[in-house]
């Protein structure tokens, strides 16, 4: 199907429809990314949602997860510091789309922080369809094997890998957590655009992703 797959974790979806057909700011791809899979990035370590460091001086957002939502990071830092300004942006643009649900609020200061362009839009219609299904999330997401290139001075490409096979939809009213199977669409191939904007934050501005991609399956 040629439209885009869930901007966090799939298996979160509240219907088998919207797993299928959520946010269509751009099409799948089909073509493998050879560099994705165990990609070095020189730190082996999982981390939490990345943080901002001291020296940044945009104003961010805050955001935090309940404690029933656990986002990991993993091999998330290169020791260049223009590549990990870069994920760590591109890691809190995933983390704004599951604030946004969790508030249930399609317009969230912090997605459009860090999302702009096509994937903006996208997102927000993708989380206004979850909210408006009852759901919101539990569990635990983690993002993996990054694969970044800097494209230029305020451009950037980030290719990344996620496991949702521990994360679930969750009836708002309810809290009654809809345990799925765990199958390769568990896991999901993500090919980012970044740029720069005035702040000094990396953008989000276009995102696609491939469910069961043989280069995040295990």
């Amino acid at each position: 199907m040629k439209r885009r797959s869930l901007p966090v974790a799939a298996a979160l979806a509240a219907t088998a429809a919207l797993l299928l057909t959520a946010c269509g700011s751009g099409d799948d791809s089909s073509k493998d990314n050879d560099k994705i899979a165990g990609a070095d990035t020189g730190d082996t370590k999982t981390s939490a949602s990345p943080s901002a460091s001291a020296s940044d001086d945009a104003e961010r957002p805050a955001m935090t997860l309940p404690d029933d939502i656990k986002e990991t990071f993993e091999n998330w830092k290169t020791g260049d510091a223009t590549k990990d300004a870069i994920l760590a942006d591109a890691g809190r643009a995933q983390t704004a789309v599951t604030h946004a649900v969790v508030k249930g609020d399609p317009e969230d200061p912090a997605l459009s922080f860090y999302q702009a362009g096509t994937a903006l839009p996208g997102s927000q219609d993708w989380v206004k369809s979850v909210i408006d299904s009852g759901s919101t999330f539990t569990g635990e997401v983690r993002y993996y094997a990054p694969d970044i290139s800097v494209l230029g001075k305020n451009l950037a490409g980030v290719a990344f890998c996620s496991d949702e096979s521990k994360a679930f939809n969750k009836n708002r009213e309810t809290n009654k957590v809809d345990k799925t199977p765990v199958s390769n669409d568990s896991y999901v191939l993500y090919s980012t655009r970044l740029e720069k904007n005035d702040q000094g934050v990396w953008q989000t501005t276009k995102l696609e992703s491939e469910r069961g991609n043989k280069k995040c399956t295990p």
